[in-house]
């Protein structure tokens, strides 16, 4: 099947998961970031007050998401993604009428939980479960919504801040959430198995097995990725929480640097692509341990960066390595553990996700509090991420055999 054939056989269910994921960017740190210079100016914090109170907020909805992910096996998406959306749309409102700051970890938490936890966790889920074949262009598209969100939200935004309160663009927020859910309904209305699966049985992972959760925790291969499950979103984040500080110590007007995140967004559609079409090819073996290599350089060139020309290479490698993490993860828990339990794993691999989210901006800005500026740490995290590469390619490596070996039951006599 050609592309664009794939795209009109399938049309409203990667619409569906697009939508989503584009939902998603009221909860991602691209998005509440651009509010952190006015968020600490309300609330008289400094640079680490704020992260800490991120990081609450998104620890506490990482944990929330090991529970809550586990209703994507047993909800059909169009009645838990509309009931996401209202959800989100109240935890924007909620940011706009914040009265107090120790009121505001349970905004961040909201945001977080319903925007990038829930939103992202029900797309991505979907495509996952619904292609198999097609699975790797499937994510690829539905990542897009996300995409399009970084590349036009914070620049619009930003902007907007000159003639509009931030507190009113949160409502701005809240009602562009609450206006996805009348789109979504149609689209799922006759949900079921898209053409591009041609068979009804789930697709299974090592062993031949059909993995729980509990199993995949008492898994060597689990514990070996997460330092790598870390890295880009902890870092990535990190980036884009920072930009306040990041484009203030380089010199930088912030709406200068804001405009490079649609550099970001070329960088991560054209490797979210790729590796989408890499995917359904080499499957995710051979990718896993590779992705996350320009997020590495990212972080190398930024640190030494004088002009917005190399903070605009870094940032479409940044964007190349997010891109990947998009489509290659969440293709690879489907194909080394199967989809029948594929709510479950995969909310227990966002909740990591998550509080990556919250590690990055948190531990950056203590450091910052402590007088090591954000560029000064950058060289320590791409040797972070590079050695968090190794570890990967060695776990999987030694996983991969069992992708084709059958489960042996041993039969004491």
């Amino acid at each position: 099947m050609t592309f664009f054939a794939f795209l009109r056989a399938n049309a409203p269910f990667l619409a569906a998961g697009a939508l989503l994921t584009f939902a998603s960017s009221f909860g991602q740190t691209f998005f509440i970031s651009i509010f952190a210079g006015e968020i600490r100016a309300a609330f008289d914090l400094s640079h680490g007050a704020w992260g800490t109170i991120y990081a609450m907020g998104t620890t506490a909805s990482a944990l929330a998401m090991v529970w809550t992910g586990l209703l994507i096996d047993r909800f059909r998406v169009r009645v838990l993604g509309a009931g996401v959306l209202v959800c989100l749309s109240l935890a924007c409102l909620g940011m706009a009428a914040m009265p107090v700051v120790w009121l505001l970890p349970l905004g961040i938490f909201a945001l977080r939980l319903f925007g990038q936890g829930m939103c992202m966790l029900i797309a991505t889920v979907a495509m996952a479960r619904w292609f198999i074949a097609a699975r790797g262009r499937a994510l690829s598209i539905a990542i897009m919504g996300v995409e399009v969100g970084s590349a036009v939200l914070p620049l619009a935004f930003v902007a907007l801040m000159d003639v509009v309160s931030w507190r009113m663009l949160w409502v701005l927020a809240a009602l562009m959430a609450l206006c996805l859910v009348p789109l979504l309904l149609p689209l799922l209305r006759l949900e079921r198995t898209p053409q591009a699966v041609a068979q009804d049985t789930q697709a299974v992972g090592m062993l031949g097995r059909q993995w729980h959760r509990r199993d995949m925790l008492r898994h060597w291969l689990f514990w070996l990725l997460i330092p790598s499950l870390l890295a880009p979103s902890a870092f990535s984040t990190a980036m884009f929480f920072q930009q306040v500080h990041l484009a203030e110590v380089k010199g930088w007007d912030h709406i200068a640097f804001v405009a490079l995140i649609p550099v970001f967004t070329l960088g991560s559609v054209v490797a979210m692509l790729v590796s989408g079409w890499l995917i359904d090819r080499l499957g995710t073996a051979r990718l896993m341990p590779l992705y996350q290599i320009p997020l590495a350089l990212a972080f190398f060139i930024m640190s030494g960066a004088e002009s917005l020309v190399s903070a605009g290479i870094a940032m479409a490698l940044l964007g190349m390595t997010q891109g990947a993490n998009s489509t290659v993860p969440n293709a690879f828990w489907a194909e080394f553990f199967g989809t029948r339990h594929l709510g479950g794993i995969r909310s227990l691999a966002t909740a990591v996700l998550v509080f990556g989210t919250a590690l990055g901006p948190a531990l950056t800005g203590a450091l910052i509090d402590a007088g090591i500026v954000f560029p000064d740490q950058m060289v320590g995290i791409g040797l972070y991420v590079l050695a968090a590469a190794v570890l990967t390619g060695i776990a999987v490596i030694r996983a991969k055999p069992l992708l084709s070996a059958p489960e042996i039951h041993v039969v004491r006599p």
